[in-house]
């Protein structure tokens, strides 16, 4: 069965818990949301440029009660663009530079998928694979895998939960994990939409065919 991996620990190391979290989480894309996005890839600490306002806006998610993941499809991996290594360094550079920006902008875990969309990995998105390992991590409760290779998804209330993303692939991944979805604007980044994502009351966007 295929696993997302996660910035700088195994994937089934416990995640802290908090006491009084009412199990919503934001799942964010990284590219075109909190840094700047490039067609040929973010290939290099170098190339890493955090896009305004990304750490304010963070920070007002945790404010507002989120867990901060971020789901992110890093193919490059297994194209053999960048290692593994390589790309925990540019994880890296995006968590520093939200708390830089703003020392509340915690982020709780990072998820990628590494593999090609030929590998046809369900923890590719849009597949909904990451956000449930996220919010299984998150809840404390052991990773689990079906007869037929497939995660086990845990029935566990996620709140207000929501996908905040750029591509169809994020869109759909909210779809298939049952959350709202909302698309951001690549040039902006989440800082672009944060007014919609504190109100509870904002239902997402539709997935475009």
């Amino acid at each position: 069965m295929d696993l997302p991996r996660r910035h700088l620990a195994n994937i089934g190391d416990p995640v802290k818990t908090l006491d009084g979290w009412d199990g919503s989480i934001a799942y964010l894309d990284r590219d075109g949301v909190l840094n700047v996005g490039r067609e040929d890839y973010v290939k290099s600490v170098d190339e890493v440029v955090l896009l305004e306002g990304a750490g304010h806006a963070v920070a007002a998610l945790r404010n507002a009660g989120y867990r901060i993941v971020i789901v992110t499809n890093q193919s490059p991996v297994h194209r053999g663009v960048f290692t593994h290594e390589e790309l925990a360094d540019m994880n890296q550079a995006v968590l520093d530079g939200l708390l830089l920006e703003n020392n509340n902008a915690h982020v709780d875990l990072v998820l990628y998928s590494p593999y090609a969309p030929w590998e046809h990995s369900p923890v590719r998105k849009p597949g909904p694979g990451m956000l449930q390992v996220g919010r299984q991590l998150l809840n404390g409760i052991p990773l689990e895998v079906t007869t037929d290779s497939s995660l086990l998804s845990v029935k566990i209330s996620e709140g207000r939960s929501f996908m905040a993303g750029d591509r169809d692939a994020d869109m759909g991944a909210a779809m298939q994990h049952g959350v709202r979805g909302f698309r951001v604007d690549a040039n902006v980044g989440i800082a672009g939409i944060i007014e919609r994502l504190l109100d509870d009351n904002d239902d997402g966007d539709a997935l475009e065919i």
